[in-house]
């Protein structure tokens, strides 16, 4: 079945409004939180001169989809290709470049580079940025075989999100989106514990974006089987991400305990803590506002948990029922509803066709020049 443009939308869309609501308060305790915004916390965006401000977490999603489309582009108009994790590795250099600020190249092969409202300086994790700006032919990206160190932190889980809205069952198995989400996630975080998360999370939203009015508690149990199938003899990290996941289940059918308690129960501070707070979020708040008020207020990573949460969100409920509220001062809005409508669309064009996109060769074979 052909997946509606609106799961596409709501996606990307979702994982901003849950990256700016968290992005104000993201590490500071709950505490903190409450003190500031009053004794149920932070309730909607905290705008700084009218707009609700993304983080990097939104950029490198953003990022990812553009490298994704560049790497099915050059592959229908030349019929060769590169592993797709080649061309979302090098979507993430040019992000980190973005970030730095100096020192760019005078060609870039991803069209954000000039959309200054995708890249100004948000950096969430200076470490990943570290591993990205370092020098391609001295210092190589990793992956699960061989990682570069043993980042578990949710800095780059979020490109998993773009791997998982990309799958398409015409171009590949779901196993493979699951690995590629691995592979997204591993080029800066190292441990186990971060690349099966993004692993997971791949998985989660092919299958939620595919299946948009089915269970998702379903989804998320879909989602463990199939992780202890494939990673399970393999690493055994993965019994703590299906555990951590498992125990956000459960509390969410737990109605004694205050949102905040399990939350910080949870404490939302790694990869795998991030996607059980975000599957949290999503099973106990009924509906699109609520959940994100669960997602943000805790002491743990709001931004992150903000967006996964938003993310899954969108892509289970679409654009049409985003609350227009968080969409009108939402600054890379346009652009993120662009990159989720190319997404959609996939590339128009191949080396035999007489059809010839001039935007999309602008975008995805020049670069955006």
């Amino acid at each position: 079945m052909r997946v509606s443009r609106n799961v596409y939308r709501g996606c990307l869309l979702g994982l901003a409004v849950g990256d700016a609501m968290g992005y104000t308060v993201d590490s500071r305790s709950l505490a903190e939180i409450r003190e500031d915004y009053g004794p149920n916390g932070l309730l909607g965006y905290d705008l700084v001169n009218g707009y609700a401000e993304i983080s990097s977490y939104t950029q490198i999603a953003a990022f990812a989809c553009n490298g994704l489309l560049l790497g099915i582009t050059r592959g229908q108009m030349t019929g060769k290709m590169a592993p797709y994790v080649k061309y979302v590795a090098l979507a993430l250099r040019e992000w980190a470049a973005s970030q730095r600020g100096w020192d760019r190249q005078e060609r870039n092969y991803c069209h954000l580079m000039t959309q200054r409202a995708i890249c100004q300086r948000r950096c969430m994790d200076t470490r990943m940025l570290e591993t990205l700006s370092r020098d391609p032919r001295l210092s190589p990206l990793g992956t699960p075989d061989e990682p570069k160190n043993r980042f578990a932190g949710p800095g780059s889980l979020t490109t998993a999100v773009s791997v998982g809205l990309f799958f398409d069952p015409e171009r590949m198995r779901r196993g493979e989106i699951d690995f590629l989400g691995a592979e997204a996630v591993a080029l800066t975080h190292g441990s186990p514990l971060a690349y099966l998360t993004g692993a997971a999370l791949a998985h989660l939203v092919s299958r939620v974006a595919r299946k948009p009015n089915g269970s998702f508690r379903l989804a998320v149990q879909d989602t463990l089987d199939a992780m202890r199938a494939r990673f399970g003899s393999s690493y055994s990290q993965t019994g703590e991400l299906c555990g951590l996941v498992s125990q956000a289940v459960q509390y969410s059918e737990n109605g004694a305990l205050a949102p905040t308690t399990v939350m910080e129960r949870l404490r939302c501070e790694n990869a795998a803590e991030v996607l059980s707070g975000a599957v949290y979020a999503v099973l106990s708040g009924g509906d699109f506002d609520r959940s994100m008020i669960i997602a943000v207020n805790h002491s743990g990573r709001s931004a992150a948990v903000g967006a996964v949460a938003g993310a899954l969100l969108g892509a289970r409920l679409g654009e049409e029922s985003l609350p227009e509220f968080y969409m009108d001062c939402l600054e890379p809005a346009d652009i993120l509803r662009e990159l989720a409508d190319d997404l959609h669309q996939g590339c128009p064009m191949d080396k035999n066709s007489r059809l010839y996109d001039l935007d999309w060769d602008r975008k995805y074979l020049h670069g955006g020049r």
